[in-house]
């Protein structure tokens, strides 16, 4: 695994996403229910980011049509988005958030 300095813990503020760009890629880190997420951050129905969305129940909101995905799968809840959007796996070290965006944890079902 290829783990990248995302953010420092402390930038995080509970339930806000922080978006990043890894490796060429859009990420949204959040911290929420005392855990760490990483998520792709672009909805999978339309091209928008999910870092400007709210986090409730371990669920990240697209703004543009409601469409929530779990922060643990990247599934989604509910219409109008259909296909999930990839996770990544995060570990904390020294402070810092670490993503690996070339090991997505998301399974197609």
């Amino acid at each position: 695994m290829t783990y990248v300095r995302a953010c420092g813990l402390s930038e995080l503020e509970e339930d806000t996403p922080k978006r990043v760009e890894l490796d060429g890629t859009p990420v949204s880190v959040v911290h929420t229910e005392g855990e760490v997420f990483a998520i792709h951050d672009i909805c999978s129905h339309a091209n928008v980011s999910l870092s400007e969305g709210e986090v409730e129940d371990c669920q990240i909101e697209c703004w543009l049509h409601g469409s929530a995905f779990d922060l643990r799968t990247g599934k989604p809840s509910g219409l109008p988005a259909t296909r999930p959007v990839p996770v990544y796996p995060v570990k904390i070290e020294g402070g810092s958030v670490l993503v690996d965006v070339h090991a997505s944890l998301t399974q197609e079902s």
